[in-house]
């Protein structure tokens, strides 16, 4: 028989950096989920995206054991990272922070392709622009 899910948590934890400490310790002691195996499942699972924070689905099921699903980092965190700076800006209508290439960003949709809803990677590179487009950032062509 399958397992009932319990429990379905969203938590955004840095790659590699998830401790028992506050807010992921408590937010997972209230469901019942082993806290020292959620840290160590989590940091193994995302090790080869250290750097970035994922997005990650908790399913916690009756018997207090949980699955993972990882995926990916946010669009605005991607294209922060591809532009090499800190953060958007807070008034992106007048305050550019940078400029952004429509190659870049089909790679960074291409990147995403399995989160967004899009058919191909030209079609999710309009979803990034707007989010680009609201962080103040400037998009070509």
């Amino acid at each position: 028989m399958a397992k009932k899910i319990e429990r379905t948590l969203k938590l955004q934890i840095e790659a590699g950096k998830a401790t028992p400490a506050p807010p992921i310790g408590p937010a997972l002691g209230q469901v019942g989920v082993n806290i020292g195996d959620f840290v160590n499942r989590f940091n193994d699972g995302t090790k080869d995206m250290m750097g970035n924070i994922v997005p990650t689905i908790v399913k916690v099921y009756d018997d207090k054991s949980f699955d993972l699903e990882f995926k990916t980092p946010p669009a605005s965190q991607l294209i922060m990272k591809k532009l090499g700076i800190k953060q958007g800006s807070g008034k992106n209508l007048t305050k550019k922070v940078g400029k952004i290439t429509q190659t870049q960003l089909e790679e960074i949709a291409q990147e995403k392709l399995a989160d967004i809803s899009a058919k191909d990677a030209k079609q999710g590179a309009k979803i990034i622009a707007g989010t680009a487009r609201s962080m103040g950032v400037e998009v070509e062509g």
